[in-house]
């Protein structure tokens, strides 16, 4: 078996996520945003709502989903960029805000299920 590289398999997941909101009418606004505190995959627009997006993917055969991985610590990492993205963007922060996760986890025959949580990080 041959693995690949992480930043290709991190790229095709982030790619196809990006397709799969885009075709649910979600429209891009940046991607791969970094900052000193971290990096925020996919910022897009849901109608007038600001969508900051991680996208997780896990090979088949994990335990648990990828969508389910992104920790408390990893939150507000996500949480803090975004802050720092509306500080350096004021035409941006008249916009509500959330933030999605998008999961992408490989399955048999090379095939992939996408689950799409909005607003993951409510109570």
């Amino acid at each position: 078996m041959v693995r690949r590289d992480t930043r290709t398999v991190g790229f095709a997941a982030e790619e196809l996520a990006y397709q799969y909101l885009q075709a649910r009418g979600l429209r891009p606004v940046e991607r791969n945003y970094r900052c000193r505190h971290g990096e925020i995959d996919l910022i897009m627009l849901d109608e007038k709502c600001l969508v900051f997006v991680e996208v997780r993917f896990r090979s088949a055969g994990a335990f648990s989903s990828a969508a389910v991985t992104v920790d408390r610590r990893k939150q507000s990492k996500l949480v803090r960029t975004a802050d720092m993205f509306l500080a350096t963007r004021p035409g941006m922060s008249s916009h509500t805000a959330r933030f999605d996760v998008v999961g992408v986890d490989g399955c048999a025959k090379g095939r992939h299920t996408v689950e799409w949580i909005r607003d993951a990080f409510a109570p």
